[in-house]
């Protein structure tokens, strides 16, 4: 059994050690008027219904559409977002945090964010297992304050977008939710969370990731990107959730060049990565946004069977999908990191993978270059053999195994960058968000009492 002891980002202001986190529970609740069963009694959040896109097909190339500049469920986001942070529900004002473009090729990213790292109790978490039971006894999403959740998130009955500012919590019914992470890494840090009251351990399932790529296509801001930590992949808490936020710039990982290893049945073009520090596959297209995800879905699942841990970024606007396996936190148990790279404390998840580097200590904002971030994330990638082998299990669990140019184009070691499809982010005119947010209207969204 391979644990490591590190401490754990903060994501709720009642996010306590596990044994000082028992609370007698009266008829009244237990007086933190949390998620739980003791308290959602009468509670009510806002409820928005986004458009259905399992019949939408996805495209690679934008869209027209007559939306206004700041789509209603961004505006929605960011108002609600904005209005916690005025009632001081966030650790530190992440707005202050130092941020800057790493010099280089690549443009990693680099923030001073010393906020994220403040004392308390180390934790075990086992690392050697991506699939572990729920265990309420530890800290969940049910024991966040209802002050700390913006609404509930729903795909529409009907098809259309609808919001209804004022819905009772079904505990029946589970509803999907966004709440907030009081430890931001970015400006509209949120967390999504579905059926929040099944307690769903953190895995991936079909009906959960085409949740997230309806709220990612719903925002419409390719600037808007969500993320996934398994277990063993620096997810620190095992209750089923999807990370997001806004930084307005692309990350390194969307300007890597790809080279496309095949597509699908269902349109879903796969390419690999290259010239880039970690090894992965991207997601892309496909038929309908139910192909997409159900495609990428299905690779997850077969990572997850197979023990593999691994990170995911869901971008411009859920029309393209990395998928990284991982194993640095193997690593870290083994004793195979080195003590310089341990000591800067950043684990290397979903955003650091990305290329946007969360630095805990300001020596090493200070120092950071390219060549300090590519040597990190170089220990988090599979090597070429292993990636080769996982690749094969996900083409196998994805129906594409039985294809001859599938492996060859795997095993290609002569792969040059200048002759790959380079996609780039769309560059569309998006606001940065670094002003402050008033909660308006937008069109195109059916607002109900």
């Amino acid at each position: 059994m391979l644990k490591i002891k590190r401490v754990p980002t903060v994501v709720s202001n009642y996010q306590k050690d596990e044994a000082a986190d028992e609370v007698v529970r009266g008829g009244g609740g237990c007086g933190r008027n949390c998620l739980g069963k003791c308290c959602i009694d009468g509670a009510r959040l806002p409820l928005y219904a986004c458009k259905k896109l399992d019949k939408v097909v996805a495209s690679e190339k934008p869209a027209l559409v007559r939306e206004p500049p700041v789509a209603f469920l961004e505006s929605l986001v960011l108002a609600e977002w904005e209005d916690r942070f005025q009632r001081g529900l966030f650790r530190y004002d992440v707005t202050a945090c130092e941020t800057k473009v790493i010099p280089g090729k690549y443009g990693f990213i680099a923030q001073l964010n010393e906020g994220r790292h403040l004392k308390k109790r180390p934790t075990e978490f086992r690392v050697d297992k991506v699939l572990q039971p729920f265990d309420g006894s530890k800290f969940n999403f049910t024991k966040v304050g209802q002050e700390e959740v913006l609404f509930q998130f729903e795909a529409s009955e009907d098809g259309e977008a609808q919001f209804f500012p004022s819905m009772l919590l079904d505990a029946d019914n589970s509803p999907n939710v966004v709440a907030i992470n009081v430890s931001p890494i970015e400006y509209g840090h949120v967390l999504l969370i579905p059926k929040v009251f099944e307690c769903l351990p953190q895995k991936i399932d079909h009906q959960s990731f085409l949740l997230a790529l309806h709220m990612a296509a719903e925002m419409g801001n390719p600037y808007f990107r969500l993320g996934y930590n398994s277990l063993g992949a620096f997810a620190t808490i095992n209750h089923l959730h999807f990370q997001a936020y806004y930084l307005a710039m692309p990350f390194p990982i969307e300007k890597a060049p790809t080279k496309k290893i095949t597509t699908t049945e269902t349109s879903v073009k796969i390419s690999k990565l290259l010239s880039f520090p970690v090894r992965g596959l991207l997601f892309e297209a496909g038929n309908t946004v139910q192909n997409l995800s159900d495609t990428v879905s299905d690779a997850c699942i077969c990572l997850q069977n197979n023990n593999i841990p691994f990170n995911i970024l869901i971008s411009d606007c859920g029309k393209r999908i990395f998928l990284l396996p991982q194993c640095y936190a193997e690593k870290q148990a083994l004793g195979e990191v080195s003590s310089e790279l341990l000591d800067t404390q950043v684990n290397p998840a979903v955003w650091e993978i990305s290329g946007h580097m969360v630095l805990k200590r300001k020596k090493d904002y200070e120092e950071a270059s390219e060549e300090n971030a590519w040597r990190l994330l170089a220990e988090v990638s599979l090597s070429e053999e292993r990636f080769e082998e996982v690749t094969a299990l996900i083409f196998e669990a994805i129906g594409e195994g039985g294809h001859e140019q599938n492996r060859g184009a795997m095993i290609d070691h002569q792969d040059k960058a200048d002759t790959a499809d380079v996609d780039v982010i769309n560059e569309k005119s998006v606001q940065t968000h670094t002003g402050r947010i008033v909660k308006g209207t937008a069109s195109e969204c059916l607002v109900l009492q």
